[in-house]
């Protein structure tokens, strides 16, 4: 078996945004989410299920899924491969959005329901080495959380590093999945007890994909390697053009220290009474400016 990897835009809204397969998605949300018993989500609504792309139509096609479930609880699932210099302003700004969406007049604003928002990176975006981050509005002084409308939970793939016998519960398998699944070739034993996670992998199992699905995940896979060429290339050339300017810098400001000596040596010899033309000889610097140092 060959298996797409989950990461790649096509493939993540196929995961999680096929209306025929939601328990792929109830798994993953109450295993980031910690949901057990009469907490779990048993139900969910995908608000943008998925449609097999066309390449005319990329320009459109976006790296999330949305869901709501039988509470009127929003999700946002996103996939985020590349790192944005204003990736946490975006996602405050379309969380925000998704929040104020759920009404139509200021006046129905009791009406608002929660957003949760999950990230799954292929970056690295906080400093702690924890690779699942939750984020609340708490108070600073009690760290209740009383405002409790806005969740946003993040998880890093590259602080991932277990293997699979390491592997503790089911958020550790969904997130070994979305890492390596694009390497392997069966489904691991570690991972088969996880009904749904089963089912997404033969999901990505390229088999089962269409001729037209491929060709849109090929591009999205070439695009994506051309883009990060670009700013690789970006990041050479930035470094080539300060490798120089220091060099340029360095042969200027040591051009100025031999002047410097010169000009030294030459108020030396004036102020012992030697003669300029024996000075000219000397320094090799012109008569005027030998002059102008006797002032």
């Amino acid at each position: 078996m060959r298996f797409v990897d989950p990461k790649s835009n096509i493939a993540f809204k196929k995961i999680f945004g096929n209306e025929n397969k939601k328990e792929i998605l109830i798994s993953f949300l109450n295993a980031v989410l910690m949901l057990e018993g009469d907490k779990a989500i048993k139900e969910v609504t995908i608000l943008d299920p998925y449609q097999a792309p066309k390449i005319k139509d990329l320009k459109e096609t976006i790296l999330d899924v949305r869901a709501k479930d039988g509470r009127g609880i929003t999700f946002i699932i996103e996939m985020q491969v590349e790192r944005q210099r204003l990736f946490h302003k975006r996602i405050l700004y379309y969380t925000s959005k998704a929040y104020v969406s759920q009404i139509e007049k200021a006046i129905d604003y009791p009406k608002l329901n929660q957003i949760f928002f999950i990230g799954i990176l292929n970056f690295k975006m906080f400093e702690n080495e924890d690779y699942i981050s939750r984020h609340l509005i708490l108070d600073k002084k009690t760290y209740k959380q009383e405002i409790k409308d806005f969740e946003f939970n993040f998880i890093e793939l590259k602080k991932f590093n277990k293997e699979l016998t390491e592997l503790e519960n089911v958020i550790d398998k969904w997130i070994y999945f979305f890492k390596y699944a694009e390497d392997l070739r069966i489904v691991p034993v570690q991972l088969s007890n996880v009904k749904e996670i089963v089912e997404a992998f033969e999901v990505v199992e390229q088999y089962n994909w269409t001729k037209e699905e491929l060709d849109v995940y090929e591009f999205w896979q070439m695009e994506e390697t051309k883009q990060r060429d670009i700013i690789e290339t970006a990041i050479i050339d930035a470094k080539i053009e300060a490798e120089l300017a220091i060099k340029d810098a360095e042969v200027k400001a040591e051009a100025k220290g031999r002047m410097d000596e010169k000009k030294d040596t030459v108020k030396n010899l004036l102020s012992l009474g030697v003669d300029i033309q024996t000075i000219i000889k000397a320094t090799g610097l012109d008569e005027e400016i030998i002059i102008s140092l006797g002032g």
